[in-house]
């Protein structure tokens, strides 16, 4: 595998170096040698956060970690990756697609069952009709991350989320 690794804010030393190769380096089990893996390390205050990106067949797999220690992110960003790898290896199987960068021993392998999907709870509320910057009021009041509401304007069901830096996100369906 050819890694491309690079630092935001952040001096890449031998050993975040040698520990990126050898955390993802498990992961050659499933890749040809060709298989390019692009990581980004950055730190922002107190958050180090990893960025891994694998170019495969059309689709990327991704992943970003962030922790209070790099070493703890790269070790939630391989882990993270290789559940993923498990979940799009079932994908191209039932599709009966070509395996791509994949070796053609993680493919034939037997597969795992695909982990279910589990709703363990429902929540019933009622929708009033609000402006968008009145439901990140809400959202604030909430706690939450993302709020549903009626657009007053619209008259259509949207969400506002948080997003990074205190800024707010809205959506809205598109017909």
């Amino acid at each position: 595998m050819k890694f491309t690794i690079s630092g935001k804010n952040i001096e890449v030393t031998e050993g975040l170096r040698r520990a990126v190769t050898e955390k993802l380096g498990k992961l050659e089990r499933y890749f040809t040698p060709e298989t390019e893996i692009i990581v980004t390390m950055s730190v922002e205050k107190e958050r180090q956060k990893i960025e891994v990106t694998i170019p495969v067949k059309g689709n990327i797999i991704r992943s970003e970690q962030v922790s209070n220690d790099m070493y703890v992110s790269i070790d939630l960003v391989e882990e993270v990756i290789e559940r993923q790898l498990r979940k799009y290896k079932n994908k191209i199987i039932e599709k009966h697609q070509e395996g791509g960068n994949f070796k053609k021993e993680f493919i034939e392998k037997e597969t795992e069952a695909p982990e279910e999907v589990k709703i363990i709870r429902t929540k019933h509320f009622g929708i009033k009709p609000m402006y968008p910057e009145d439901a990140c009021v809400q959202m604030e009041l909430l706690g939450h991350n993302f709020f549903v509401f009626c657009n007053a304007e619209t008259e259509e069901v949207n969400v506002v989320y948080k997003r990074k830096g205190n800024t707010y996100g809205l959506i809205e369906p598109e017909f």
